[in-house]
């Protein structure tokens, strides 16, 4: 799994690039959360375009840090989601608080 950021106005992007699953979850989480905190994130965006599967542990990623960045008053989103993961999310109630849209620009304009 590799994640790629971009900085865009204090929101922070993060695009999936492999398979989020049990194997990597924990340096993808401590990787997210070193960096919310260095750069003070307050709103997330995660792009998921590359991303070609996600078991448990990787909704456990997500809700971890929609629970962080949601404490600091902030909002997290998703774009770009594949069939598959959106499947997923949407079985897992995810877009209960997780807001989904087609694009950056639709996912920036929002938050």
């Amino acid at each position: 799994m590799q994640l790629q950021y971009e900085m865009v106005d204090n929101i922070l992007i993060v695009k999936f690039d492999g398979e989020l699953d049990h194997h990597v979850a924990e340096n993808i989480r401590t990787d997210l959360d070193d960096t919310i905190s260095q750069h003070r994130i307050k709103n997330l965006v995660f792009d998921l375009s590359g991303m070609g599967f996600m078991d448990s542990s990787g909704i456990g990623v997500i809700i971890g840090r929609y629970k962080n960045i949601s404490k600091l008053g902030g909002k997290v989103s998703v774009i770009h989601v594949t069939d598959q993961i959106d499947k997923i999310f949407s079985l897992a109630g995810l877009y209960s608080i997780i807001s989904k849209h087609n694009n950056k620009s639709e996912a920036l304009n929002c938050m």
